[in-house]
Order: C-alpha cells, then sequence, then structure tokens
C-alpha cells in the first residue's frame, strides 16, 4: 500500500496529541465474559486518506471497518476474514477484510453516496438499506472460504453485525464503534468494542432433585447476559472518550465492567494497510494473455494506472515494463 499522508496539519497536530492506536483484549467474570477494545482515531482517518472519502462515506467505510476489526482478536492462528455488505439503499454495501495479521482493509460499493436531503442523525437506513452481511472466513490450510449469509437491517453496522454472530454463530455478542468528527468534518476520535457472554458447557441433574441444574445454569445465564448487556450499554460515545484523550482503552474497560473483574489478556497493533504493491500488479498484468497486452499497448494510456480497490493506493506502471512477455 502506499500510504496517505496526513496533509491537514491541524489534524496532523492534534492526532499527534492523542494515544496511541491500541487494541486490548481482555475477559472477565472468570472467563464468562471476554470482549475487546479499539482505539482506531488514526486507523479511521487513515482509511479516509487511501480513498478520499466525504463525511457520510467515511462514517460507512470507518464502522465497517472498526466491527471488522473487532474479528481479528477472535480468530484462531492464521485466519483471513472478508465482510461483505449487499443493501438495496444507495450506498449500496462494502466490502472489508480483516487479517490475523492485524491488518484491515476494505472499500465502498459506492464511494460518492448520493444525498438527497440533510443528514437527520447517523441512521443509516436511507443509504444501506436492508440486505445480508456475508463473512467469509479462510484458515491457514483451507481450500476454499466457509462462508455464512443472514438478513440485516442496514440502520446501524454494529447491530448488524451482532445479527450475525446471534444468528450464525449463535454466541451473545454485542458491537459498539463510533466516529466523532468536529465542526469541520474531520475525524477526531474513534473506537470500536465488542462483548461475548460465552455458553456454559456441562449440566446434570441433580441427585434426587426436582430441577435439572441445567435450568440453574440457564437462570444463572441470563441474569450474567443481563447484567453485562447494561454495563455494554451504559458505554458513552468512543470516539467522543477518545476525542477528549482524558481516558485509555484499560480505563474504559475497568469502569465498564468492574463488577466483572475485568482483566486486559492481550494487547496489539490494528492498522489499516493492504498487501498490494506494484510488483503484484506488473506480474498480473504479465500474466495476461498476449493479445491483451499487445490491445493496451496500442491503445491504452502509458504509463498504466491501476488504483487498488481495497487501499485507494495508485500505481502507474510503463507499458515497455511487459515487453519481456
Amino acid at each position: 500500500m502506499i500510504k496517505a499522508p496526513v496533509t491537514d496539519k491541524e489534524l496532523f497536530d492534534f492526532i499527534n496529541t492523542l494515544k496511541d492506536d491500541q487494541l486490548q483484549v481482555f475477559t472477565a467474570a472468570d472467563g464468562r465474559v471476554r470482549g475487546a477494545i479499539f482505539h482506531g482515531t488514526r486507523f479511521v482517518n487513515q482509511l479516509r486518506l487511501q480513498h478520499k472519502l466525504g463525511i457520510l462515506e467515511t462514517y460507512i467505510l470507518g464502522q465497517a471497518c472498526l466491527c471488522a476489526s473487532m474479528a481479528i482478536p477472535m480468530m484462531k492462528d492464521e485466519e483471513h476474514v472478508v465482510i461483505k455488505y449487499e443493501g438495496m439503499g444507495p450506498a449500496q454495501g462494502y466490502s472489508v477484510e480483516a487479517d490475523s495479521k492485524g491488518y484491515v482493509r476494505g472499500y465502498l460499493f459506492e464511494p460518492n453516496i448520493p444525498i438527497t436531503k440533510p443528514l437527520d442523525g447517523w441512521d443509516l437506513a436511507d443509504f444501506l438499506g436492508p440486505g445480508t452481511l456475508t463473512f467469509s472466513r479462510v484458515h491457514k490450510d483451507d481450500k476454499y472460504p466457509q462462508s455464512s449469509t443472514v438478513e440485516v437491517r442496514g440502520e446501524n453496522i454494529a447491530l448488524d453485525f451482532a445479527t450475525y454472530f446471534a444468528q450464525s454463530e449463535q454466541i451473545n455478542t454485542a458491537f459498539n464503534s463510533s466516529i466523532q468528527f468536529d465542526k469541520q468534518g474531520r475525524v477526531i476520535g474513534a473506537g470500536s468494542m465488542y462483548i461475548q457472554v460465552m455458553p456454559k458447557t456441562g449440566g446434570t441433574a441433580g441427585d434426587g432433585g426436582n430441577k435439572d441444574s441445567r435450568d440453574q445454569d440457564t437462570e444463572d445465564d441470563e441474569k450474567l447476559i443481563t447484567k453485562v448487556e447494561n454495563a455494554f450499554k451504559a458505554c458513552p460515545s468512543l470516539g467522543l472518550l477518545f476525542s477528549e484523550n482524558e481516558v485509555d482503552c484499560e480505563d474504559i474497560v475497568v469502569g465498564l465492567f468492574r463488577e466483572f473483574k475485568p482483566v486486559i489478556t492481550v494487547t496489539r497493533d490494528i492498522i489499516f494497510d493492504c498487501p498490494c504493491n506494484e510488483q503484484k500488479f506488473i506480474d498480473y498484468l504479465k500474466s495476461l494473455p498476449k493479445a491483451e497486452i499487445e490491445s493496451m499497448k496500442k491503445d491504452g494510456t502509458d504509463p498504466l494506472k491501476i488504483v487498488c480497490r481495497n487501499c485507494g493506493s495508485e500505481y502507474n506502471i510503463p507499458l515497455n515494463i511487459l515487453d519481456d512477455k
């Protein structure tokens, strides 16, 4: 990826006052609860710069990529996931990818979303609309991806992700993501969080009792889920919190889930990045049929401009580099 620089000096200076982007994984309630929180202000600014996005487009792709970053701590070993939303609204949808190495990339199907009326809040129903959300996972030794699709409403990306996990993974999962803009439309804070209550295993009927111990487990689970949900819902806007630069990820986790004795288990970097490079595109062009290469030389511009759809990087490749075909 060709990394686009921050050219807005005021934004550059502000970002450099913030705490570093960082993802922290945590557990709580003796391991029954697990989750992660990500401070991603630089992350969202980078994806915006790469794709040259407006405010609405930044909000949609930023939310999708922030939520996709939450899939990384759920991965086992080497794994890659492609998350695709296909909707009925004018935004059409998005495709984002997250990799266990710690990078996320993605793009909007419509990078210039038509707006016919002033925005009234951040309800995305008018832009995404109802559609389908598909997760395609590839593990290290898989020949083919394992895919699962659910129908979602397209009003709120974090809720769409929660719907997917509830229906496809059948795990109680909640997502929270937010992006804070200043009055000039700059991204000054961004973050995401997820939390899961893991199911209890086992359970047998009590000796001589009238009540199966699994019934008690179910009651205990419902109480735990309710308490965790209430704590999760109490979280203020993560984008606003990170823009104020007064708390870090651990402060937020401890503040929300103190009752469940949270423990930070892993801290890692997550970045908006793409493994594309000029040589990969050159190798692809050289693999094309000779007639197609000759047609490009005859009718195309020189150098040939190729834009990576996943990160917006622009490569200008001289056609004479294909002469050894």
